[in-house]
């Protein structure tokens, strides 16, 4: 194992147990009416059964707090640990370009490397790309917070 891929798994470990966002109470998941600023949306991953729910909290326009609870693999609780820690104090353009960057990344492959200076942590699950059934899983939470900043448009 190379010195970067053993850097990454320590961050995707890291990043796993840390769940950075993980604090959305069971009580909110579900059925709530929600202001026009809050989106919130839950996502499942049939294959492997993680799941994810999280919420996007905006302020004019820009990503004031991720809030979410899930469960499932290192890679997907990494992914929304990540997710939650990079897209606060971004403007929602800021957000999706990161979404569609982290998107083609994933798409790839293994073909595309992700760029650091870009996605920062998230670089470190573009390994995940080269493993098409894992890659929902790097994804969940993307689609998630994609999805809830939509609500709040």
């Amino acid at each position: 194992m190379s010195s970067l891929d053993s850097l990454y798994q320590q961050i995707i470990l890291e990043q796993a147990k840390a769940r950075h966002g993980a604090d959305l109470p069971n009580e909110h998941l579900q059925g709530l009416h929600l202001p026009a600023n809050v989106g919130q949306c839950h996502q499942l991953n049939p294959v492997c059964g993680d799941e994810i729910t999280l919420r996007i909290d905006t302020a004019s326009g820009v990503v004031a707090g991720i809030h979410w609870a899930g469960d499932g693999c290192a890679i997907s609780m990494a992914s929304a640990s990540i997710f939650s820690e990079m897209m606060v104090g971004l403007e929602s353009g800021e957000v999706h370009s990161l979404i569609a960057n982290f998107r083609e990344v994933m798409r790839s492959r293994g073909k595309l490397q992700a760029d650091e200076e870009v996605l920062g942590d998230a670089a470190a699950l573009s390994g995940v790309s080269k493993f098409p059934a894992r890659v929902k899983c790097a994804m969940l939470a993307w689609v998630a917070g994609e999805d809830a900043l939509n609500q709040t448009m």
